[in-house]
């Protein structure tokens, strides 16, 4: 219900804003595909949140009736730490998967396989109170986690490579939205009104199947990406066909003269593996960006945030009975935030809401520590201290959640493309697991100076994109790799090794005739 809602707003919205340029396909392709894969991303960082002392009492109870041990404090903690973060593990090892599965199967065959995951993981969950095996939870987790691992990566692929360079910044930011609706949706069926009582959680956290069922039976029937249809297979006949099915008005004919232009230029060059992506000197400065970006998006602190939430505001001296509700305002801010980043990054360009987002998350993460510093003396501080975690929240959702795997897809052409998602997967997810696993023992040692740390995270981010990283805003694919080439020292012969081979056009059948270059 609460998607749905949220649909129908955002499709007004899209109406408003993109009337010509935007086609129901498109609009219908990059939900579907969100809404299986990238909200469950946002649910899983959310929804352990909520039932965090029931999951601890659980582990509790069955360690001392299969082993007779009672746990202390400190043991549960460890053992709630690697649920939280196991999670992280799991989309590690996804994201090392990307790169052979979307060439082996395409973007879409991809997302359609990987839900076979998500049943798995759900079903282990779901069944661990009864079957009283705590292992259940943490393998649960991790099998959920790979299948994020590797749809947090297909997905912003598949739809940088479906979308017109009009509206790539657009529709790569509807995952970010779909994060922001998964944490949100978690949140509030986690309210002790709704799933928030001991006997629901394994049915909270199984919940995940829902939605990959609806993925599951309808993504089959949309076309795979007409780039990798053209440039990897070859098939030209299925990328005019894929194309007309997402474009339904206008001339495709460009489109496909740029498609077969990064054509020319890799075809003697096939998908590189990682290794050779690192040591190509041509994309230096890209894998570079890529990996700053997507470590940085992670050690913001905003994983800290989702994990933690309500610790964070028990700490900042929030009742416990309000805290709950507190968490599910910040939720609902994430939702607006994304929506605003979606339907400005066209208008602005992604180097705004990047810069932008983290020096707003950087300042929000010293006042925290000031505000926690002062609470003792001055009582309203507790409410700063809650203003500048939403003012975290905020600023990630608006440029930093969503922008990273954009530009991840704009900065590689199609050979380098998959590894460059599995470096970036790989790297976000690793981040990701330190913050979870280490966070709680990083408060315990250093108090609210940890949040000094992510400060500097986002401040240093905010400058290299100031000073290294172009804007990509409405340009193709050959464009931005020409816009790196002087930094990476190579020259346009180098950045088209093919251009003497023979160029495409359409007719006007829709099919393709060869001509001579003249």
């Amino acid at each position: 219900f609460i998607h749905y809602i949220c649909s129908l707003v955002f499709t007004s919205c899209v109406a408003l804003s993109f009337p010509q340029h935007l086609t129901k396909p498109l609009l219908a392709v990059a939900f579907l595909a969100s809404f299986g894969s990238s909200m469950l991303y946002g649910y899983n960082l959310a929804v352990v949140n909520s039932p965090a002392q029931y999951i601890k009492d659980f582990y509790n109870e069955t360690l001392l009736e299969s082993h007779g041990l009672t746990p202390d404090g400190h043991l549960l903690t460890v053992l709630y730490s690697l649920t939280v973060s196991i999670f992280a593990i799991g989309g590690m090892t996804g994201a090392l998967l990307v790169g052979r599965l979307v060439t082996k199967y395409g973007r879409k065959g991809t997302l359609v396989r990987s839900t076979a995951l998500v049943f798995m993981g759900g079903a282990l969950m779901g069944f661990s109170r009864w079957c009283r095996i705590p292992e259940m939870v943490i393998i649960g987790r991790f099998i959920t986690g790979v299948h994020s691992g590797i749809s947090l990566s297909v997905v912003p692929m598949y739809l940088g490579e479906i979308a017109p360079k009009n509206l790539r910044g657009f529709l790569g930011l509807v995952p970010s939205i779909h994060i922001c609706l998964g944490v949100f949706i978690a949140q509030v069926l986690g309210l002790s009104e709704i799933l928030g009582k001991e006997e629901h959680w394994p049915l909270l956290l199984s919940l995940v199947a829902v939605p990959t069922m609806v993925q599951l039976i309808l993504l089959p029937w949309f076309p795979e990406s007409p780039r990798y249809l053209l440039i990897e297979r070859g098939d030209v006949h299925a990328t005019i066909a894929a194309l007309k099915w997402f474009r339904t008005k206008g001339n495709i004919q460009a489109e496909v003269e740029e498609m077969q232009e990064e054509q020319r230029s890799l075809s003697s060059m096939q998908t590189l593996s990682v290794c050779s992506l690192l040591m190509d000197s041509s994309v230096r400065w890209q894998v570079l960006t890529v990996a700053v970006v997507n470590i940085g998006m992670q050690l913001s602190g905003i994983d800290a945030i989702w994990f933690y939430t309500n610790d964070i505001f028990r700490n900042a001296g929030i009742p416990d009975p309000y805290i709950q509700y507190t968490t599910v305002g910040t939720g609902a801010i994430e939702v607006i935030s994304g929506m605003l980043g979606c339907f400005t990054i066209e208008r602005l360009g992604r180097r705004p809401l990047m810069i932008g987002g983290f020096l707003f998350m950087g300042l929000c993460c010293a006042g925290i520590t000031v505000s926690v510093l002062f609470q003792p003396q001055l009582s309203y501080m507790r409410y700063i201290s809650v203003g500048c975690v939403i003012g975290i929240i905020a600023g990630f959702c608006i440029g930093p959640a969503g922008v990273p795997f954009l530009i991840t897809a704009e900065l590689f052409k199609q050979s380098h493309r998959p590894a460059a998602y599995t470096v970036a997967g790989c790297l976000n997810w690793m981040s990701n697991f330190t913050i979870g696993f280490v966070f709680p023992f990083l408060e315990i040692a250093t108090g609210p100076f940890c949040y000094l740390i992510f400060c500097a995270v986002c401040m240093g981010v905010a400058v290299y994109t100031f000073f290294i990283i172009p804007e990509t805003k409405n340009k193709t694919f050959l464009e931005i790799s020409q816009m790196f080439a002087t930094k990476n020292e190579i020259c346009e012969e180098e950045l088209y090794p093919n251009s003497e081979l023979k160029m495409a056009l359409m007719n006007g059948y829709g099919t393709l005739d060869f001509h001579d270059k003249k």
